[in-house]
């Protein structure tokens, strides 16, 4: 696959997960808002049912005094009629008050017309002669108004049970449904009898039930009438649209026959939602073709062109033609220095040292590594792919010339070239805090002692050093390499600030950084840690440059006397330990220096030093499934492993190498590289692997190991990591080491 296809398809990858949150906000915001306007709905119409039951209660309370009243009592129309019109004017939610004699005939009314009428056809006054002492009610639309009301009737009777007369009140029950903003868009609130007969509606609505239409018969009657207290449901109309639909707990107004619904459309309530999802998508399509563009003009011009004329002079190399090399004009930027790199390793083969120290200085150089400040991790995983091909091919070169010195001298200075490149990826990575590290319970005291005499070698005698070491030191948690390498940065660093001579002082400590100072550093976490110092006498740093020390790339140093990644090495090795890092400098005294390394609080023996011992460990006859994407490293690596006696398989894909596992069920060993292309990176292949064959041993490789098998900067219990670039005596002690490990569970 093509860098410009991957450049391409990360684009995509990157917007299709924007796409992807913007949806699931969509479905999830517009989830939440049918959710939240139904339960709205549904307590729109409850409050409606209970305002209803409230009036019920109250008409019910105003007959029982009324039927008290003395106005009432007598036999002067006149009288009761104007008593009952001074009720209504205080009560107006009745559209008429009135009383019925016994023989159902009309006596006294609110509205005083006088009117003859006999009521004994009438529901409710049938219902009243039988009633005792309660209410009866009876919905009915008005006569002369049109209005729907509810017929509230009382029986009035003597103390010896006689009926007197018959209060009749009429509630008017479009009143309680004047809404002058409904709680959700286009909500509509109805009541209907139990015939499905619309008796009264909210104004303003979007639902299409007029009042005195009836709905009987339709999925809306159903569903008002077939629950026994308060439910909702989407409905779909006679037009398809769909609605949705509380209907309220009318227990308290059952007698009347009352149902109260409150409706929406689902499109008012998702119309919100949907104007914002369009609004984000338009914005994140407009986003995403305009970073297509620029990702494909950049991956036209400034890459595609320029990794074919590298991949042709990398295969005319791998194929032997040391001849090969990349014709000028070079890129600028980061692919030209590449370019520039290996025409210069290519030359080393045909050149003098002092072609080497040409090739070493521009390895130096900030301006070259910038992109893999950058891109860390993706220009580790591919340069240390190189490098391992370039080293492995320089140290057979070495073989190839014993018997010519002077080819001898230049196929091991490429080799030396091809370590300096890979240290100089592995402080990038240090810096970055994407090295693999192996932290174990470490003395430090023991590790300055074993590094004593070396440092009084490497710094010379013109600098003084002091050891101060604590007695009783804490172990700590720590890789004892990569804590060895940076105190010895240090000592470094120190020694160039003292050319003169001076004394370098390194103090170890028990130490507990507390609360207040780790809210004077947001990084720190409050706890106990062993403190590692060195100190110098030399000139100190300047003020303005004391907060960019820990830089990459920053040197107060000369031209070609440093890369500015010692101090950023060590800062982010400290860092991915859990650990602190200070620094304090005087100009003219000198500076300090200290580590604060987490400590070790499980019992056990502290870490020390793996043996470096440099012979080749002996081959075997294992069959070995060898795992990589790139072909040149597959090729190098099943070479070096056929030339130790092992019997090698390779593939280039997770996928293929299940499918060889189950062909081959004699395979020892899993040579894997971790980050690969496909879907399936080295651990999940390891994984699957073992399901299939459960003991399987598994060796990893990389020159970048992502998060398959490095968590919180810290290799996974149990795995056994070979990284790139490797030679050929490190690859056969991997090799064996694996095959020796315990059965995996």
């Amino acid at each position: 696959m093509s860098i410009r296809t991957r450049l391409l398809l990360l684009t995509l990858l990157a917007t299709a997960l924007p796409a992807l949150l913007v949806l699931a906000r969509f479905l999830y915001d517009r989830d939440r808002a049918i959710e939240a306007d139904t339960a709205t709905l549904a307590a729109f119409a409850q409050r409606r049912a209970e305002a209803i039951a409230e009036k019920i209660q109250g008409t019910a309370q105003l007959h029982y005094g009324l039927a008290r009243a003395q106005d009432l009592q007598g036999g002067d129309r006149a009288v009761c009629s104007a008593f009952l019109s001074e009720v209504r004017e205080a009560y107006p939610q009745y559209t008429g008050i009135l009383t019925i004699r016994p023989d159902g005939r009309l006596f006294c009314d609110s509205l005083r017309t006088g009117r003859e009428l006999d009521l004994r056809d009438r529901g409710y006054f049938k219902a009243a002669l039988a009633a005792r002492d309660k209410v009866v009610l009876e919905p009915a639309f008005g006569r002369l108004t049109g209005v729907a009301v509810l017929q509230i009737a009382y029986p009035v009777r003597s103390p010896q049970g006689d009926l007197q007369f018959v209060l009749l009140a009429s509630l008017n029950l479009q009143k309680l449904f004047e809404v002058d903003v409904p709680p959700v868009p286009g909500a509509s609130l109805m009541v209907i009898d139990r015939k499905g007969t619309v008796l009264a509606k909210s104004q303003g609505g979007t639902i299409e039930n007029a009042v005195g239409s009836a709905i009987a018969g339709t999925p809306l009657h159903a569903f008002a009438t077939g629950q026994s207290g308060s439910a909702t449901r989407e409905i779909a109309d006679a037009h398809g649209a769909t609605a949705i639909w509380a209907t309220a707990d009318s227990s308290a107004i059952e007698g009347a026959g009352l149902r109260v619904l409150a409706g929406a459309p689902k499109s008012a309530l998702l119309a919100a939602a949907n104007r914002r999802f369009g609004q984000d998508i338009s914005l994140l399509a407009a986003l995403a073709l305009l970073l297509f563009l620029v990702v494909w003009f950049f991956a036209e011009i400034s890459l595609r062109r320029q990794v074919v004329r590298i991949t042709r002079m990398v295969r005319r190399l791998a194929e032997g033609d040391l001849s090969a090399r990349i014709e000028a004009p070079l890129p600028r930027g980061d692919l030209g220095a590449l370019m520039a790199m290996l025409n210069q390793a290519a030359d080393s083969l045909a050149r003098q040292h002092d072609d080497i120290s040409k090739l070493n200085a521009r390895l130096q150089q900030s301006q070259r590594l910038e992109a893999v400040g950058q891109l860390t991790g993706g220009v580790a995983h591919d340069f240390n792919n190189l490098l391992t091909v370039v080293m492995g091919n320089a140290e057979l070169l070495v073989e190839q010339a014993e018997d010519n010195p002077a080819q001898r001298l230049l196929a091991e200075m490429i080799v030396s070239a091809a370590q300096r490149g890979a240290a100089l990826t592995q402080q990038l990575l240090a810096f970055a805090r994407k090295q693999a590290l192996s932290p174990k319970p470490l003395d430090v005291n023991q590790l300055i002692a074993g590094m004593d005499s070396m440092l009084r070698r490497t710094l010379g005698e013109h600098i003084e050093i002091e050891l101060i070491r604590a007695a009783g030191l804490w172990q700590a948690l720590v890789d004892h390499g990569q804590l060895e390498n940076a105190l010895l940065n240090l000592c470094l660093n120190a020694r160039d600030a003292m050319p003169k001579g001076g004394r370098l002082t390194i103090e170890t400590a028990n130490t507990v950084l507390d609360q207040a100072y780790a809210d004077g550093h947001p990084d720190v976490k409050p706890g106990q840690y062993v403190m590692l110092a060195v100190s110098d006498t030399g000139a100190g740093i300047a003020p303005e440059h004391l907060e960019q020390v820990f830089q990459p790339f920053f040197t107060t140093k000369e031209k070609g006397k440093g890369t500015g990644l010692g101090l950023a090495m060590v800062y982010g090795f400290v860092k991915q330990s859990a650990g602190h890092i200070n620094i304090y400098s005087e100009p003219g005294h000198g500076t300090a220096v200290k580590l604060y390394l987490p400590r070790a609080l499980a019992a056990g023996a502290a870490a020390v030093p793996e043996p470096t011992e440099r012979l080749m460990p002996s081959g075997g006859q294992e069959t070995i499934l060898v795992v990589e994407d790139d072909e040149m490293v597959r090729r190098y690596a099943c070479q070096q492993l056929r030339s130790l006696g092992y019997r090698v398989i390779d593939v280039d894909n997770g996928h293929g190498a299940l499918a060889l596992i189950e062909q081959h069920p004699g395979v020892d060993l899993l040579f894997t590289d971790v980050v690969m292309p496909g879907g399936m990176n080295g651990r999940a292949l390891a994984d699957a692997a073992r399901q299939l064959r459960p003991g399987l041993r598994v060796l990893y490789t990389s020159g970048y190991t992502e998060n398959a098998i490095v968590h919180h900067g810290r290799l996974d219990a149990g795995v056994l990591l070979l990284a790139k670039p490797y030679r050929l005596v490190e690859l056969s002690r991997a090799i064996r080491a694996a095959l020796a490990q315990a059965d995996a569970a």
